[in-house]
């Protein structure tokens, strides 16, 4: 694999990192984590940004993310899209596919390489997770009978691993990834591209987690539940009034990141 690497990002909070903060509260995630291990992975520093924003649905992404993406001129740019569009039951799954083939119709059109994401499965601990479920299984299957024939197209699917869907791997609102989902995400990425992760990224000993309180009952509803039945009510998005965290290309060195 070529060294000159500029790889950017696009999607809603799972791509932006939340659920995996770093002290000072900023949100890490997979997508930095795959940025760090490439670097590493060819022992030289690459290009990478993200323009990934929490509570965004799949054409927001594709409409506000895409193009800016492509202006940086990328040699790869990963997408995924369609969780916050499954918690919505009047969106068509169908509409939802649509955004991912647009997205690779214009990687096409520019000659950039695509990677593929699935979210990892949260429903095990949402409520009515198995309407969810059914969803999300529906919405993979489409997917990847529209983009099936593209051997082209980077694929690291994360909604089938049934390890990734357990407890441990998700931040107290169960619907975000912590830090070991985050890393098990990343490790699925770069084995996608053909590089060897840290072992330990698939799974993370959880005594290297920060502890999070685990709310459950009617504690978890007020913690959770109810700020999101909020601002579907009032037609707000926990995105509202966010900018991407790495607008233009960060330079990221085997051993760290700097800005460019």
């Amino acid at each position: 694999m070529s060294a000159d690497v500029r790889f950017v990002a696009i999607g809603d909070s799972f791509t932006e990192g939340v659920g995996d903060e770093l002290p000072d509260g900023t949100p890490r995630g997979w997508a930095d984590l795959a940025a760090q291990g490439w670097a590493r992975g060819i022992g030289a520093p690459i290009e990478y940004a993200n323009l990934a924003i929490r509570g965004r649905l799949a054409w927001p992404i594709v409409d506000e993310q895409l193009e800016a993406a492509l202006a940086l001129k990328p040699t790869h740019l990963s997408f995924n899209g369609g969780g916050n569009d499954m918690l919505r039951p009047r969106t068509t799954l169908e509409r939802i596919a649509d955004a991912f083939e647009q997205v690779l119709r214009r990687c096409d059109e520019e000659g950039v390489t695509m990677i593929l994401l699935s979210g990892a499965d949260p429903t095990a601990g949402l409520p009515l997770g198995s309407v969810v479920k059914r969803r999300g299984d529906q919405l993979s299957a489409v997917v990847e009978a529209r983009l099936g024939g593209r051997s082209d197209v980077v694929r690291a699917f994360n909604w089938p691993d049934r390890e990734l869907a357990t407890g441990d791997f998700w931040a107290p609102d169960r619907l975000h990834m912590n830090a070991r989902g985050h890393h098990r995400v990343a490790a699925r990425v770069l084995t996608a591209l053909g590089i060897e992760p840290d072992p330990s990224w698939w799974e993370l000993p959880l005594d290297a987690l920060e502890p999070g309180e685990r709310l459950r009952g009617a504690a978890y509803y007020r913690e959770h539940v109810g700020p999101w039945l909020k601002r579907r009510l009032t037609r707000t998005s926990s995105g509202d009034n966010r900018v991407a965290k790495f607008a233009d290309w960060q330079t990221i060195h085997p051993d760290g990141i700097s800005a460019a």
